[in-house]
């Protein structure tokens, strides 16, 4: 027999071998899936209308979950499971996506997240500008000494450290961050305005390059407060080169939302297109009734960006208050140095005069939400670190300044010396019809831009926007169900699939097979929020149930405290 022959043979057999094993194999792999597919569910939802969170029409169905993960969706009537909860005539949908929160604090007072998971919220996203690291020694003794009402131990030092924390601690919801260029530039320079020198920049790169190995969703700015107002575009541009790199987003409070709000849109789409990675607008708005104009502008441009093929979104919250502190009515020139050297600058009886006037002054060159909101009356104090000042949360600027005899300049100036911080403010500054044209927006999602509270111990010393309790039951209750601005399964799409696609967030997001188990159980013709200026601490109704990595976090309504939340980590994390 011929050598050729020989070898053909032995081919022959070893090929009809290999595939007799790869039969054996996957008659074994089959097996054991048909055993898994026979296997009791964990839990089935029963006879929900289902919304997938891609905005497709819904259909009625259950969902079987095993573990952490969706294991069937269908008719599983016949199928065993363990545990069945009853869904008819509820809308059953992915667990929803907090796009800007500021629970980073929260969280670790009360891991339960009462007020956002009573509306559904199963994944809280932090990092506007502020991060929780990468921190320095310096950096982590200023966040324990600028504590107010909520006490906690810094335990760690970077932001995958930070996020990993909560998840050791136990938090009901699933929690991410980008990564904050104010955290990095304090990191690298303190609270100086100019720009980074080339070893400065260097190290702020190197921040963002191990913040997004270890996990961070991207850069996350906010450029109208001091320090972050002090940094340059082309220094926005290099830390979001590296963040993209990485698979990252760059996410802005940009530069302005009031009398250059175009132009800073334009500055977000040219720092997207320079780095070459999606941008978000956080909290898309425009600010003071002159600028309202402005808002059909702003949608030319993201939409004629998304055109050339950029990646640009936005989110917002459903109310035309925003909420921040008396730093957005002064000058940043004053906060130069940081806490103490504006407090010590705002002692000095020249510096209060001029202080007073740029308060007084309409400007581009800085954003006045004072002048913004209209009047003092407009403004309302609702958050102090010192006792003696408490009693006048709730109040206006207006009407504090009338008690003290003073101006609302003098008085915003005073308030902040004696609580020793920004003192938390909310702003009326927006249009009630621009609020339901951004609504319709189909690259449009939701955030809170709040912390997840509880009406109970230290989160009772502050009153808080209502958008804490009822910015995502707003949504499905006043501007879908009531005001039909958007139908309900386009809505949680903007809840759920919209904010998962944009963040790149792995198997989140909507109502699959293999995806984790974060759902939602809630009634259409109930949900609503209760939440009011003037009451804040109400919680929504009308949510079910919810489910976090297959485990149930609220009951009928009640919180089960449960605590399976899990950090949630960007694309760039190195395994």
């Amino acid at each position: 027999m011929s050598f050729a022959r020989l070898s053909g043979l032995r081919a022959c057999r070893l090929t009809y071998v290999a595939v007799i094993t790869a039969a054996a194999c996957l008659a074994s792999t089959t097996s054991i899936r048909g055993a898994d597919d026979e296997a009791p569910f964990d839990l089935v939802i029963a006879g929900g209308t289902v919304y997938d969170g891609t905005g497709a029409e819904p259909r009625v169905a259950d969902i079987g979950i095993r573990g952490d993960r969706i294991a069937k969706i269908g008719d599983l009537s016949a199928a065993q499971a363990k545990r069945r909860v009853d869904a008819s005539g509820q809308a059953v949908a992915p667990g929803f996506i907090n796009m800007l929160s500021w629970a980073s604090d929260s969280l670790l007072v009360d891991g339960r997240s009462q007020s956002d998971i009573r509306q559904g919220v199963t994944l809280e996203v932090f990092g506007e500008g502020w991060s929780m690291g990468p921190l320095n020694p310096r950096m982590k003794q200023e966040l324990r000494d600028r504590q107010g009402d909520l006490k906690y131990d810094v335990a760690w030092t970077t932001l995958g450290e930070y996020l990993a924390h909560l998840e050791r601690r136990g938090v009901s919801c699933n929690v991410a961050s980008f990564v904050g260029a104010t955290t990095v530039r304090i990191h690298a320079l303190g609270y100086e305005d100019r720009p980074p020198t080339a070893k400065e920049l260097d190290q702020m790169r190197e921040l963002v390059r191990a913040a997004m190995e270890e996990g961070a969703l991207g850069v996350g700015s906010s450029l109208i407060y001091a320090p972050a107002f002090y940094a340059k575009t082309d220094e926005l541009i290099e830390l979001c080169k590296v963040a993209g790199q990485h698979h990252g987003m760059y996410i802005s409070h940009i530069r302005s939302e009031g009398n250059r709000l175009v132009e800073s849109v334009e500055e977000l789409i040219h720092i997207a297109r320079e780095a070459k990675l999606p941008a978000e607008i956080y909290h898309l708005k425009a600010a003071g009734e002159k600028n309202w104009p402005k808002r059909q502008r702003v949608v030319e441009l993201v939409e004629a960006a998304r055109a050339e093929g950029l990646k640009i979104t936005a989110d917002m919250y459903a109310y035309t208050a925003g909420a921040t502190g008396l730093d957005g009515s002064m000058p940043p020139w004053v906060q130069e140095g940081g806490l103490d050297s504006w407090v010590d600058r705002l002692r000095d009886p020249a510096m209060r005069r001029r202080v007073a006037i740029e308060m007084r002054t309409p400007t581009d060159k800085w954003e006045n939400l004072l002048l913004a909101a209209g009047s003092p009356e407009r403004v309302l104090l609702v958050g102090f670190k010192n006792p003696a000042l408490k009693h006048l949360t709730g109040k206006s600027l207006a009407e504090v300044a009338k008690r003290r005899g003073q101006t609302p300049e003098e008085t915003a100036m005073d308030l902040v010396i004696e609580d020793h911080s920004r003192v938390d403010t909310v702003y009326f500054m927006m249009s009630e019809e621009d609020v339901r044209r951004n609504v319709a927006l189909p690259w449009v999602s939701f955030g809170s831009d709040a912390a997840s509270e509880a009406p109970e111990g230290p989160f009772l010393l502050s009153q808080p926007h209502p958008r804490a309790y009822g910015n995502f039951a707003r949504v499905l209750g006043k501007y879908v169900r009531d005001e039909k601005v958007i139908p309900l399964a386009e809505a949680i799409r903007k809840l759920s699939g919209l904010p998962a696609e944009n963040l790149g967030v792995a198997e989140r997001g909507l109502l699959r097979e293999g995806y984790h188990a974060d759902v939602v159980v809630f009634d259409p013709a109930k949900i609503a929020d209760h939440a009011r200026f003037e009451r804040p601490q109400q919680y929504a109704t009308g949510m079910r149930h919810v489910f976090v990595n297959g485990r149930q976090v609220l009951a009928d309504g009640e919180h089960t405290s449960a605590t399976p939340g899990r950090a949630v980590w960007g694309r760039g994390r190195k395994r």
